[in-house]
């Protein structure tokens, strides 16, 4: 109920059907632009490729501003000195002709002078009322620009500019003749001078080539060198990552790598301290936990041997207990064992082995005598090097996993040489196939890490272990030579397959 002059309460209404299936149309397609820019943009370069690029681009931008500037010094000068011998050629002519023609010369008189001299002189000469002989059809009075006519006829000052003819430079020289009202024209070619330019610019060229790929070679050296120090500290983090954690950078005397160097160095020093610390830790509590565990399985075999005079809720206690304490036992030797890993302590005894019996044998005494055992005929002649009782471990766990998730029933085991393999066969595969829910595409790499359990651990039985049975098994295969992996069955039913391959050989 609501008073005079109050407002009821507001509440937001419901999201509408129109808006909410709107909002679900539109995500994908701001999901699909994110991922197009994404794919647009350019990827990051790696280091070394920009160093170089770095190195080639500034040696390519040095050697053109080099060659720009060399070329344009010596256009400068070659054009200068053109112009500078022109004009001093005109002015001799011009004195020649004013020292030895008369005071108001005829065009002839003037280019049969001219020709005196024994030089390829050009000329166009203005005298008195208009008149424009020239000693060459090719340079006439159109040629010359109407600037330079001004400037010389009427300024009566000397001029010179370049003009394009018949697609040719052409320096034109225009002198007055102080004497007289006649104007003295002279034409330059400069078609030698463009020839020696075109000449020098390939050779600028050929130089900035030169140096642009002395370029690429020192960012090639440059690169290499740069990342020597990154590729130390790469194989000696690979090297501690796959458990040799005394390894160490080499002190370097370079202050800017001095600082990478240490730090990496006491990085591993302190993972070494701390890993070396919670191996100690483990096998300490694992050695400790031995001896109350040997008394208890003593006294539950005491107990069990008396079960029958128990009531029955006692017999259901006694029943788990022995359950409890037997899963402890193998727990606390699972930790023995890890802790012999890390310690590398482990020493394999190996032996030839006829694989197809080994595995017909460790099937018996494992937790699954029953289990199917399929085994090619290559499979019967194929031998292996390894430590039986270690490999037996490692099918054991295979055959206890398969229980564990997919029953008893089902379960298989198949020996045959590696899938693809022809003559002469250098390996051997031990796959264990069960019926259960499979393991997910992004756990696969992860049920062979200690004490992982996986997504469907909740799912597990009570006596299950706690996830170092596949840890194991990685561990023994990878000491001889092999690997192990899990995938779908190869019938395309439900279930995992793990798979082990051994280097192997035909008998």
């Amino acid at each position: 109920m609501t008073t005079p002059g109050s407002e009821a309460p507001k509440t937001e209404a419901p999201l509408g059907l129109a808006s909410v299936v709107s909002r679900k149309v539109k995500l994908p397609w701001r999901e699909r632009l994110q991922a197009l820019i994404h794919r647009l943009r350019p990827h990051r370069v790696p280091l070394r490729r920009r160093i170089l690029l770095t190195f080639t681009l500034g040696s390519l931008a040095l050697s053109a501003f080099m060659a720009a500037m060399a070329y344009s010094f010596t256009k400068s000068a070659l054009i200068n000195q053109a112009e500078d011998s022109s004009a001093n050629r005109a002015f001799r002519n011009i004195e020649i002709i004013e020292l030895e023609l008369p005071s108001s010369p005829t065009s002839a008189q003037i280019f049969d002078r001219l020709e005196g001299l024994g030089e390829a002189t050009h000329a166009v000469i203005n005298i008195v009322g208009d008149e424009w002989p020239t000693t060459s059809a090719e340079f006439q009075r159109a040629a010359i620009p109407s600037t330079l006519v001004t400037r010389v006829t009427e300024d009566r000052l000397k001029g010179q500019m370049i003009v394009e003819l018949n697609g040719d430079p052409v320096l034109v020289v225009g002198l007055p003749v102080p004497r007289s009202q006649t104007s003295y024209f002279e034409f330059t070619r400069l078609g030698p001078l463009e020839l020696t330019l075109r000449n020098v610019g390939r050779s600028l060229i050929a130089a900035a080539v030169v140096t642009t790929g002395l370029g690429v070679l020192l960012g090639s050296l440059a690169a290499r060198r740069s990342i020597r120090p990154l590729g130390d500290a790469a194989q000696a983090a690979k090297a501690i990552a796959g458990g040799r954690l005394d390894t160490r950078l080499e002190p370097n005397d370079d202050p800017d790598l001095h600082l990478l160097v240490t730090s990496f160095n006491d990085m591993a020093a302190a993972l070494q301290t701390r890993v070396e610390r919670d191996a100690r830790f483990a096998s300490d509590v694992s050695h400790e936990l031995r001896s109350p565990l040997m008394t208890l399985s003593a006294t539950a075999e005491v107990l069990v041997a008396r079960r029958e005079e128990m009531p029955e809720k006692a017999q259901a206690a006694l029943d788990l207990l022995v359950a409890d304490v037997g899963r402890f036992q193998g727990l606390v030797e699972d930790l023995l064992e890890i802790s012999r890993f890390d310690a590398g302590a482990i020493r394999l005894h190996n032996e030839e082995l006829l694989l197809a019996e080994f595995v017909r044998q460790a099937v018996a005494v494992s937790s699954l005598p029953q289990a199917e055992l399929h085994v090619t005929d290559r499979g019967e002649r194929l031998i292996i090097n390894g430590d039986k009782r270690r490999l037996a471990r490692v099918v054991a766990n295979l055959l206890d996993n398969a229980r564990f998730y997919g029953g008893a029933e089902g379960v298989s085991i198949h020996v045959s040489e590696a899938l693809g393999e022809s003559d002469p066969v250098s390996h051997a595969w031990i796959a264990v196939e069960d019926h259960g829910p499979g393991v997910p595409l992004d756990e696969r790499s992860l049920v062979f890490e200690r004490f992982a359990r996986g997504g469907s651990a909740g799912r597990r039985a009570a006596n299950e272990g706690a996830g170092l049975g596949l840890a194991l098994v990685d561990e023994h295969v990878r000491m001889h030579g092999g690997r192990v992996w899990v995938e779908d069955r190869l019938d395309e039913e439900s279930g995992a397959r793990f798979v082990i391959e051994l280097p192997a050989e035909e008998a």
